[in-house]
């Protein structure tokens, strides 16, 4: 099993999917976010769910909420959360809405991290992947000063640090969840 943390990110907003996409029923499981809390416990030792509020969830797991007083959807609110948690220099880090990412995925990313990188993030011909992937706490007063400052796109972070891209040839198992259709697509994958 892996020793590097992995946090799951499940505090979006899921405006394109119309309602909680943490909370969809996925495989036998009640919800994606158990499914993905489930599987990923097989691959790292530790493993956490950044939230807004772990109360909609009803399963045990280890969680990390967002602060109380933010109303910002944003995963920088969440990195900074992790960070404070967290006492590691790094972390695995995933959305919950990209339940294929396996695990021969993971070992590559972290094989071609190294320790002067900010980050190591997946790429394939469809572009980055900034929620699948290994940020250090160099970042940590980046996403602080992008929070003050209401940024909140990951690519201008990554773009503006020392960030090594992975590529990927496989493009399937980055298959994001993010629309009903690309719900119902996993769903047939998941069940086949």
């Amino acid at each position: 099993m892996l020793d590097l943390p992995c946090v799951i990110f499940a505090g979006g907003k899921s405006s394109r999917m119309g309602g909680d996409k943490a909370l969809l029923p996925f495989g036998s499981y009640e919800t994606l976010t158990q499914y993905q809390y489930n599987r990923l416990c097989k691959i790292f030792k530790r493993v956490y769910i950044s939230c807004k509020d772990n109360s909609k969830f009803h399963f045990h797991a280890n969680f990390i909420e967002d602060k109380k007083s933010t109303d910002t959807f944003a995963p920088t609110i969440g990195f900074i959360s992790v960070f404070n948690t967290l006492k590691d220099d790094a972390f695995f880090a995933l959305s919950v809405d990209t339940p294929f990412i396996d695990e021969k995925t993971i070992s590559k990313l972290l094989e071609e991290d190294q320790k002067n990188f900010d980050a190591t993030i997946a790429k394939t011909d469809e572009g980055l992947h900034p929620m699948c992937g290994i940020y250090h706490r160099t970042l940590e007063s980046k996403f602080i000063k992008m929070a003050q400052e209401n940024n909140h796109k990951l690519g201008f972070l990554l773009k503006n640090s020392s960030t090594h891209y992975v590529y990927f040839k496989e493009n399937d198992s980055f298959l994001n969840i993010n629309h009903p259709s690309e719900y119902q697509k996993a769903l047939s994958l998941i069940n086949n």
